[in-house]
């Protein structure tokens, strides 16, 4: 079973492995791939790793997988019988830094040869990949049994890059906590990455500054060094990673730092008292880790100089006030024994005066004659160049060189995992960018000695970082070999044995930012890749005013599909199971349920509104919109419990929020669609009632004429007729509160003329003609919450 039918979706030609324990369904799968391996299936292979007897400077780190690893493939050397015995050896005469060799030796004996620890993990890795393709060789084609007790096999790679850093966005919402950057190190630690970047703007906590991450969770001290020695017992370098121009926002936000705005999000620069503090931080952050390297950040500081600089200290060139500012903060870190890097995009925007995006990643503009009109760049500073969204290596060859002009000989490349304003991790075109950057930066002109993959969260951190597992697989992958592709079924074998998961599964759980085929139609995926995902789940599900971009579309049966699909996967995922990591499906499976009773449901609703059929009317709003409050709120349970797995608890309130307001809207939306439909008075509508009472709104008196034509359609519903016409138990009607004059019966007109007991006779939002904002671009669009939330601004 192909993944997508369209050619240029992915870089790799993911088919779907067998994950399901139905008898049906396995036969199914079995015909159409039979490249599986059931969850339930027990390991062909165990492999007894001899930690006690290992090399010491990566004892440590060997027990810490073998103890840790979701999918049970070792065991210790001394507690039982094994397939696969493998041992460790250092030797820096057989291989060269980077390179590590696995030979077989005698019966079952497996010998690891590496000079870098990284490289050690690396083979480690490898041979649990090397064990799943023989179970998978042995099961599905026939291969030679014996090979699961005696391999015979040699694997030698060499790494493309010194560095192969993963940055972890710990500033959008999400802190991950302790126990989860330990998960994510010991992953890395087998994908071959040696260095982790924790992005913290304001997430570490800094002594006499109360207001500095106040109340965001930020790492301690201790923490910080607790996840240093972790990570350096797997040889991973924890490099610190702030800000010390832009994105200052949540700091500068609190009264104590009004003085030391430039604008809302950039620092003031030139000032004493900011040095002073930007002192204070760099040496906070550092003092726990080992590495003599930190990123200072610096990118997108627009306004930097426009804003309280320019009153206090008059109109000045942005590239003077930026490399006077990096000098600066440069002499800071050279004080503390730190190398500085900082990210490289605003070096070419205030060359071209430009502040958007455009100006950093066009081709002909080249800063290096700015900023040779200036005292220039420090020589030991090193530049990132980061660039998430071209699928052509001639186009990041030409940035890098642009950086070298800039007298940076070895800058480092940055790729993302589109985890940004979204869901779920949008893994094709997060291959096909890192792809063309990968390429360029192993190629002879443009080869560099650092890679680095970003895992950001803009926009409230929704995605569940672990959704980017194959793209690290991916790039690290890539990183270990001089070759343009990666093979399909080891990225497949790879995912299974490293991660635990079925990796056709999860590109398939990317179809939710994907339309459905629209036959003759042209592609229309963009260089920014949809989230549809998130908009229509977050539009207002009353106005429903982004749903004409999607009209033409058969969405309903799309999410089903999908949800269908990705639950059973879900639920299939045994505990001890091959596929462990296949119950983080369970996500994009529920809000995929969710998108599907909500896409088309404004339409539904419409066409007997305006029919004046309030039968029809009631039953969708019974067997779709009710159905539809019950799976959202499933979702948000989930979505909590998930959160408060990974992350810190601060940082969820903003998500739970926006999941509080959409419920909240649903029952209004349900609460006066009923009144509609029974002929309720509007009073009905302040009364409490329990989620989930089929009754709905019910009016304090019977009215005759409220459902004379609807006791065999809601005897269809399986509810009692009686039910829809018993007053509402829980509270009495609300009297207005701006008048002391009332009828007999509660009823009484206030000073505003609100009639507080007239009936609900129309819907006006279902009057309302829509119009397609954004023309001939269907859903591919990335838009973010505030733009699909409600079409009013408030102001």
């Amino acid at each position: 079973m192909e993944l997508d039918d369209r050619e240029t979706a992915s870089p790799m030609n993911i088919s779907t492995p067998i994950t399901g324990n139905n008898p049906e369904q396995q036969q199914q799968q079995q015909q159409q791939n039979p490249r599986g391996l059931l969850d339930s299936e027990p390991l062909g292979i165990t492999i007894a790793v001899n930690v006690e007897n290992a090399p010491e400077d990566i004892r440590s780190g060997l027990a810490h997988i073998v103890e840790s690893h979701n999918v049970p493939y070792f065991v210790r050397q001394s507690e039982t019988a094994a397939e696969w015995h493998i041992s460790f050896e250092h030797s820096s005469d057989a291989v060269a830094a980077g390179a590590y060799q696995v030979r077989s030796a005698e019966g079952a004996q497996l010998l690891v040869l590496y000079n870098r620890r990284i490289d050690a993990f690396r083979a480690l890795g490898q041979v649990l990949t090397a064990a799943r393709a023989a179970e998978l060789n042995v099961a599905t084609n026939g291969g030679d049994a014996g090979a699961l007790k005696a391999p015979e096999f040699t694997i030698e790679e060499t790494a493309q890059f010194e560095t192969l850093a993963l940055l972890i966005d710990c500033s959008r919402n999400g802190v991950l906590s302790l126990h989860n950057v330990c998960a994510m190190l010991r992953q890395m630690a087998l994908m071959g990455y040696n260095m982790l970047q924790l992005y913290t703007e304001d997430t570490y906590r800094v002594e006499g500054e109360p207001f500095f991450g106040y109340l965001r969770g930020g790492y301690t001290q201790q923490e910080l060094r607790t996840i240093d020695d972790y990570a350096d017992a797997l040889g991973i370098e924890v490099v610190p990673c702030i800000q010390t121009l832009g994105h200052l926002g949540q700091m500068l936000q609190w009264p104590r730092y009004a003085s030391l705005r430039d604008t809302n999000e950039v620092i003031l620069s030139k000032l004493p008292d900011t040095y002073a503090l930007l002192g204070k931080l760099i040496a906070t952050v550092s003092a726990p880790l080992r590495s003599r390297r930190i990123h200072i950040g610096m990118d997108e500081a627009y306004g930097v100089g426009e804003g309280r600089f320019r009153a206090l200290f008059g109109s000045q060139e942005g590239t003077a006030i930026f490399v006077e500012h990096l000098t600066r903060v440069h002499e800071i870190c050279k004080s503390h024994g730190l190398r500085p890097m900082i990210w490289s995009d605003m070096l070419f925007c205030l060359a071209a005066k430009n502040n958007a995006l455009y100006a950093y990643y066009d081709q002909s503009n080249n800063p290096a004659e700015a900023f040779n009109k200036v005292e220039g760049i420090p020589p030991d500073i090193d530049l990132v160049f980061w660039d998430y969204y071209h699928t052509l290596p001639e186009i990041y060859s030409r940035k890098i060189q642009q950086h070298r002009e800039l007298g940076c000989e070895s800058p480092w490349m940055a790729g993302g995992a589109w985890t940004w304003s979204r869901m779920w991790c949008y893994l094709p075109f997060s291959f096909e960018s890192n792809r063309a950057s990968l390429a360029a930066a192993k190629s002879p002109t443009g080869r560099v000695s650092s890679f680095m993959l970003t895992i950001w969260g803009d926009e409230g951190n929704e995605c569940d970082f672990f959704s980017a597992l194959p793209v690290m697989l991916y790039v690290a992958n890539h990183s270990y070999t001089d070759r343009a592709e990666i093979d399909v079924d080891f990225m497949e074998n790879t995912f299974a044995a490293i991660c635990g998961g079925t990796l056709g599964d999860w590109m398939y759980a990317c179809r939710i930012d994907e339309i459905p085929s629209l036959g003759d139609s042209p592609d229309l995926r963009s260089q920014m890749p949809s989230n549809m995902s998130k908009w229509i789940l977050w539009e207002d599900p009353m106005l429903s005013f982004m749903s004409p971009q999607y009209d033409a579309l058969d969405l309903e049966a799309h999410y089903t599909q999908i949800a269908d699909r990705l639950l059973g996967c879900a639920l299939s995922s045994a505990p001890g199971g091959r596929y462990p990591l296949n119950r983080l499906l369970r996500m994009p499976g529920l809000l995929s349920r969710v998108l599907s009773l909500k896409c088309h449901l404004r339409e539904k609703l419409v066409h007997p509104y305006r029919a004046g059929d309030r039968a029809a009317l009631l039953q969708v709003t019974e067997t779709r919109l009710r159905p539809l409050i019950e799976a959202h709120r499933e979702l948000w349970l989930y979505h909590r419990s998930r959160w408060m797995r990974i992350y810190k608890p601060f940082g969820w309130e903003p998500l739970e929020l926006r999941y509080g307001g959409l419920m909240a809207r649903l029952h209004t939306m349900y609460d006066r669609i009923v009144a509609y439909a029974l002929q309720q008075p509007s009073t009905s509508l302040r009364r409490s009632r329990a989620i989930g009472v089929a009754a709905g709104v019910r009016s304090r008196q019977p009215s005759t004429s409220s459902a004379h034509d609807l006791p065999s359609t809601i005897s269809a519903f399986g509810c009692d007729d009686d039910l829809w016409r018993k007053p509402a138990p829980l509270l009495p009607p609300d009297p207005d509160p701006l008048s002391n004059v009332y009828s007999s019966n509660g009823s009484g007109i206030g000073p505003l003329g609100e009639d507080d007991d007239s009936i609900v006779d129309s819907i006006p939002e279902l009057e309302e003609d829509l119009h397609c904002i954004y023309e001939n671009s269907y859903t591919s669009l990335l838009l973010d919450y505030a733009r699909v939330t409600t079409p009013s601004r408030l102001g």
